[in-house]
């Protein structure tokens, strides 16, 4: 099982090495092996508890549907609002301070979804509380003090796509 965990553990960083590299040149494939081969090592016993959930393709077809709908809708809306809100004469801010209560199990999708809200423009993740499952997210335009409210305008669909690929 221990082995298991280092090949998964191992490709993925493989994986994301040459991906942000952007090269497969041969000095870059074997620094790559080299590099995934130490993290795997170090990394793998605990950063994996069941090597073969990254294995299943389900899970990845999901991941790929999160990253589509990050970047080509909810980076989009989130970009084109702020660019109102700071071209706006007036400049319409309503800053404030909410709590998003989540439904997730495993600390993968937890600082999935908190990255995602952090990432996206006009909310940061402020804090998180594990033992009322919330976020407490800073928002650039309250449009509710509601919690189950700011949950399906701040987190739900990170959370719907995030739930699929790590839960």
């Amino acid at each position: 099982m221990k082995a298991l965990k280092i090949l998964v553990v191992g490709v993925l960083v493989f994986i994301t090495y040459i991906v942000f590299s952007g090269s497969i040149s041969p000095y870059d494939l074997i620094s790559g092996i080299v590099v995934a081969l130490i993290v795997a090592g170090v990394m793998a016993g605990f950063t994996v508890e069941n090597p073969l959930k990254p294995l299943d393709p389900r899970r990845w077809a999901w991941l790929i549907v999160y990253a589509l709908y990050y970047f080509f809708v909810a980076e989009v809306k989130s970009h084109l609002d702020v660019m109102y809100r700071i071209l706006h004469p007036k400049m319409p801010v309503k800053p404030g301070i909410v709590k998003v209560p989540y439904e997730l199990e495993t600390d993968y999708a937890i600082t999935s979804v908190a990255n995602s809200i952090t990432n996206t423009p006009g909310t940061v993740v402020v804090d998180i509380d594990p033992n009322e499952k919330t976020y407490f997210v800073h928002w650039i335009y309250v449009r509710t003090t509601d919690p189950q409210e700011a949950r399906e305008k701040i987190s739900s669909k990170f959370e719907y796509y995030s739930k699929r690929v790590f839960d």
